[in-house]
Order: structure tokens, then sequence, then C-alpha cells
């Protein structure tokens, strides 16, 4: 069974008061157009980030688990027998199994996402692996806060935040993250987090916007989502993918182009796309490591250890 925190299905009725299609709204009404980055992940959007993992260009998901396979045993170091491992925006979970094969007997994996569909999934499959090990997952976005279940309040918990998802907060929504992340895994705590690091601009241009178009579909089906769920008459054929890196913020940024002007509606609403202009779908925060240090304290954190892989690409921190 899987708790529910609030949230809507992954197929609603298309009322204006859902979040979805408040963010949708809200978003499309701005003078600069945005849309969450969170709406990516729907069935669909949940398959094609699964092949964007896969793609030769997107090295974040190979360096991070040549760095999960080679250190995770350190990781597990002083992890109590019984701990609660919890995961925050865990997707399909296949990360996790590294890090859970290397603890002493953990006593319940708690996957909280917002794809039902992944938590499903995940939980099948880990249940098949650690035939001992409950699985609890929690349908919720984690960045709003998600409350355990009452048997884990007082056990040992280990937090993991794997991808390098952090980067997707600007900084005072990432450092508020941390500080809520750290009420959940109280008391005493630890996490296990991912952070990509800066490198050569060329270097994430080509992980975002890779040749076989597969990122490409993955931001557009951001639209497709709005056509199915909010009645949204948006044109896919009027709108490219674009990835930029902004070297003042230090961040990826993906972007929806209007390649043409024109009219489209959601939930009946009308707005109007100008040729030229964008609608803004990611940032993707590159981080030195004394820079995510640094954010890890000012969450409340006290960076521990430390794991990069041989190309120093990627960074794993233990934080507690």
């Amino acid at each position: 069974m899987i708790q529910k925190l609030g949230l809507a299905p992954q197929k609603i009725a298309p009322r204006a008061s859902s979040e979805f299609a408040v963010a949708v709204l809200g978003g499309l009404s701005q003078r600069h157009k945005s849309l969450p980055c969170k709406y990516f992940y729907d069935a669909r959007g949940s398959e094609l980030f699964e092949e964007i993992t896969r793609l030769p260009e997107y090295y974040l998901t190979r360096a991070e688990t040549a760095v999960l396979e080679a250190h995770a045993v350190e990781m597990a170091a002083g992890v109590p027998e019984g701990a609660v491992v919890v995961e925050f925006g865990s997707g399909s979970s296949r990360k996790t199994e590294i890090l859970l094969g290397a603890l002493p007997r953990p006593r319940a994996y708690v996957p909280i996402d917002v794809s039902e569909d992944a938590l499903c999934g995940a939980k099948l499959r880990l249940r098949s692996l650690f035939p001992a090990l409950a699985v609890h997952p929690i349908a919720a976005d984690f960045a709003h806060g998600a409350t355990l279940p009452s048997d884990f309040e007082a056990e040992p918990k280990l937090g993991f935040f794997p991808g390098s998802t952090i980067g997707n907060f600007s900084p005072p929504e990432a450092i508020a993250l941390l500080r809520a992340m750290r009420a959940v895994l109280a008391p005493g705590g630890r996490l296990i987090i991912g952070a990509d690091l800066k490198k050569d601009p060329r270097t994430l241009i080509r992980a975002y916007d890779d040749r076989a178009g597969i990122t490409a579909a993955f931001n557009l089906n951001l639209l497709a989502r709005i056509n199915r769920e909010l009645e949204g008459t948006l044109d896919l054929d009027a709108f490219r993918h674009e990835a930029i890196y902004d070297p003042r913020e230090g961040r990826m940024e993906m972007r929806l182009r209007v390649k043409k002007t024109h009219a489209a509606s959601v939930l009946g609403r009308e707005f109007q796309f100008l040729s030229g202009e964008a609608i803004h779908t990611e940032n993707s925060y590159k981080f030195s490591i004394p820079q995510f240090q640094e954010l890890a304290r000012l969450g409340g954190w006290k960076p521990r250890r430390l794991w990069c892989d041989a190309q120093n690409l990627f960074s794993v921190h233990e934080l507690v």
C-alpha cells in the first residue's frame, strides 16, 4: 500500500483548483513564463527520464553509480542494524539497491516520490531483491515535507538524496529543503546526497540536449501532460527544446522556446505565446565542493565524508 500525502493521482479531472492546474495557470500568466520541473514526472515523463539516464551524453547517472558501487560499504559504515532508509524523490530506486545491499540489515525503506507508478514498480522490485526489508512508499512532494510512519520516529535514520536533484532548487530553496530533511531524519540522522560538479559548459550542454532528442521529448512532454490533464490546446510543434548554461548563476537552464506566435488555452483560459519567448522549465545548479559544503552548513548539516568518481564529474557527500 502507498501512503498518500495530499497528492492528486496521475490522471486527474480537469479542475482549476488542482495543484498542477494552479501551477500551470500561474506560471503561464507570468511575464516570464515558467513551469515547475516537478511536473515532468507523470508516467510518460518518468519513462523518458529513465531513457535519459542511459544516454551516452548523460554522465550524471553513470558517474554517481560508479561512486556508489565503489564506496557503498564506506557509506554504510557506522549505520546501525535496523536503520530506516528514507529516500527523497526516489524515482525508480535503482541506485538505492546499491546502498541497501551494503547496509547491515536495515529495518525499512521509505521512498518518497510524486510518481505512484515509480513507487509501485520500485516496491515490487525491492521486495524481490530484499525479502526481509519492509518497504513503505509515500506518494508526496518531498519538497513540501513528509511525515514518516510513527513506528519509525525513534529509529536511526539514513537519508538518501541522489541524482543531484538538490540542483533543481535555488540556493535559498535548497537551504530550506536541507533543513526540512534534517527535521524528517531527526534525531541524529545522516544524509547521503549527490551533487553535480562544475565542469566544461560544453559537457553540460551535451548532457541536457542529447543528439537523440530524448531530453527534448522529456521537456515537451510537460506540454503534452497539460493537454492530457488540463484540457490544453498547446501545439507541441510550435515549441522547441533549449538548454543553456548560465555562468553567472552556475546552472543549466532548460526552456521551451516559442517558434511562432500563436494562442492556446488551458482549462478554457487563453494564453498568447510570442515568437522567440520562452517557458522556463528547469534549473540545474552545479557546485564546487566548497560551495556545496557551505550550502549544507547553512542547511543545518555538518559535512563529513566525500566521494567523487575518477573523472571528478560528480560528488556524493555524507552529512551529519
